[in-house]
C-alpha cells in the first residue's frame, strides 16, 4: 500500500482538538472521512501532533496508507474537494517511504502564538490571537523566557491530565518577537521549538510570561517557577485562540522535492 504524507492548515474554532472522539467534530475525523470517499475502506492517519480544541495549524503533518497509488498533485486536489466545507486544507502532499511516520520520523515540533495588546475588540482576527487590552513589555518577556531554554523538568507547566511519561522536556528555542498588527495594537508572538511538547506546555509558558510582560512578575520569577516543578508555580494557561503549529522537522523534508514536481506538472 502506498503511503503519502500531508501538510495540513485548519483553522481550530469548529473542532474539538485533532483527535478523533466520540460525538464531538475533530479534524482527523474530517481529513479521515475525505480520505474515505477515495477509497472503499476509511484509513487512519497518523500526525505528527495532537494539537487541542482550537488550536489552530498552518504546518501540521499527516502520513497515512492507501488502497492505490495517487499523482500527489491529484489527491491534494480531490481531498480539498472533499473536504468543503471544513475549514481545513491540504497545503502540500507527497508520497513518502512505507518507513516514514508523521509521528515517530519528526526530529521537531515547532509552535508560534500571536497575542495582540489594544483597547478596542479584535475583529478580523477574532478567534485567532489572544487580546489583552494593557501594554506588555517584550524585553522583559524575552528575558523571562531565556530561563526555560534546554532540557529541564517542565512539570510546573504541564497541564494535570498530561499523558506523557517523563515531564523532562528540552526547549530548542524560544523567541518572542513584535509583529504589525492588522487594525492597530501591538501583536506580539512567541516562538517555539522542541522534538515534542507536553500537554498545554506552550500555553502555560505563553501565559506565564504575559504576566512577565505585564509587571506583575519579574523575569527571575519564571526560572522561580520552573525550578518549583509544581502546577501551582504556573501563571493563568494562554487561551487556545492564538495558538498555531507552524511546522514539524524532518531529517529530509518529505514535501521539497515532491510538491515543487507536482506544482510544476500541475495543468
Amino acid at each position: 500500500m502506498p503511503r503519502y504524507a500531508f501538510r495540513i492548515e485548519y483553522d481550530g474554532r469548529p473542532f474539538a482538538g485533532w483527535q478523533r472522539q466520540a460525538n464531538v467534530p475533530s479534524v482527523q475525523q474530517t481529513l479521515e472521512e475525505a480520505l474515505a470517499k477515495l477509497q472503499s475502506v476509511e484509513p487512519r492517519t497518523t500526525t505528527a501532533g495532537r494539537t487541542d480544541a482550537g488550536v489552530h495549524a498552518t504546518g501540521q503533518v499527516a502520513s497515512v496508507d492507501l488502497e492505490k497509488p495517487w499523482d500527489p498533485f491529484r489527491l491534494a486536489e480531490a481531498l480539498n474537494w472533499h473536504l468543503k466545507p471544513a475549514p481545513v486544507a491540504i497545503t502540500a502532499c507527497t508520497e513518502v517511504p512505507e518507513d516514514f511516520s508523521a509521528r515517530f520520523s519528526a526530529l521537531s515540533r515547532s509552535y508560534t502564538y500571536r497575542l495582540v495588546c489594544r483597547r478596542a475588540p479584535v475583529v478580523h482576527d477574532a478567534g485567532f490571537v489572544w487580546q489583552v487590552r494593557g501594554d506588555l513589555d517584550v524585553a522583559a518577556m524575552a528575558e523571562g523566557a531565556r530561563h526555560l531554554i534546554g532540557k529541564h523538568d517542565f512539570t510546573t507547566f504541564r497541564a494535570v491530565h498530561c499523558q506523557a511519561q517523563s515531564p523532562v522536556k528540552t526547549l530548542d528555542t524560544i523567541e518572542v518577537e513584535e509583529a504589525p498588527a492588522l487594525g492597530g495594537g501591538r501583536e506580539i508572538r512567541f516562538h517555539l521549538k522542541a522534538r515534542s511538547f507536553l500537554h498545554n506546555q506552550v500555553r502555560s509558558i505563553v501565559g506565564t510570561l504575559e504576566r512577565v510582560g505585564a509587571g506583575s512578575w519579574e523575569p527571575d520569577d519564571v526560572r522561580t517557577a520552573l525550578e518549583a516543578v509544581d502546577r501551582a508555580a504556573c501563571g493563568p494557561v494562554a487561551p487556545p485562540d492564538g495558538l498555531y503549529m507552524t511546522a514539524v522537522g524532518y531529517t529530509d523534508d518529505p514535501f521539497q522535492s515532491g510538491w515543487r514536481e507536482t506544482q510544476v506538472e500541475a495543468p
